[in-house]
């Protein structure tokens, strides 16, 4: 079957409605969908929607992809979504107050509550998910540290530690990108997998090796916080899930 792609800019939500569009024309069904956004500003940006641009990309614009597409995923029995999240998440915090940073701006921050949020986003949505009855699951992972072109607009350390050339004395710290990859593989083809799992690389740093069922902080849990974001992501992008609200009182 040939590979086919289509441009999608998830900072836009005019692009996103754009690519879910084609999408829709293009296929019936979809077995399968990987939201693996990754992106950080180290300085303050806004999109022409009014969002904090780390916060849009990697949150908001996926949110709206997948409410925009997940009736052709729920066509095929056991179809997935699988959202990429970060070991950074452990250090996030959703501030409603202030989720695009108005009042100030940090971009480990920015990066940190948009990878809580992917997870509060996977949680919430296999809730409703198997509320509805469907056999469609929400499922999670991260790469624990991969040796990318992601950090080339880093402070100078981390980017010389992310260097190929230092890889014999930082292989405990970071792996290739094919290792990286290998979680967001795991949660999207293994059958053993179930919906609100989170696979990453094993140990208690989490940073390297082959993936493992793995859990994610108790924050990420808050029942609570997963609808209020939620109630909040549909405000902001506009887009409703075909889908019923969850049991109060549950948790993922």
């Amino acid at each position: 079957m040939p590979v086919s792609t289509l441009r999608l800019d998830l900072a836009s939500l005019a692009s996103v409605r754009e690519a879910a569009e084609r999408i829709r024309a293009d296929h019936s069904r979809l077995d399968l969908l990987i939201n693996n956004a990754g992106g950080i500003r180290p300085r303050y940006a806004v999109t022409g929607d009014g969002f904090e641009s780390t916060f849009a990309t990697n949150h908001l614009g996926p949110f709206a992809f997948t409410g925009l597409v997940l009736d052709l995923l729920l066509a095929v029995p056991g179809s997935r979504v699988v959202t990429v999240s970060s070991i950074g998440h452990r250090r996030g915090a959703i501030d409603f107050d202030d989720l695009h940073f108005a009042h100030g701006y940090r971009y480990t921050h920015a990066y940190f509550q948009s990878k809580l949020a992917n997870l509060m986003f996977t949680y919430e949505l296999d809730r409703r998910l198997s509320a509805t009855g469907v056999s469609t699951v929400a499922v999670a992972a991260h790469p624990g540290n991969a040796r990318t072109e992601f950090g080339r607009e880093m402070p100078l350390p981390v980017r010389v530690l992310m260097r190929p050339r230092l890889r014999l004395l930082t292989w405990w710290l970071m792996q290739s990108p094919q290792k990286a990859a290998l979680a967001t593989v795991r949660a999207a083809v293994d059958p053993d997998v179930r919906g609100g799992e989170y696979y990453g690389p094993p140990g208690r740093a989490q940073y390297t090796g082959y993936p493992t069922r793995v859990t994610s902080t108790p924050l990420s849990h808050d029942a609570a916080a997963q609808r209020r974001l939620w109630e909040e992501s549909e405000r902001l992008t506009g887009v409703a899930y075909p889908l019923g609200e969850p049991v109060p009182g549950t948790t993922s």
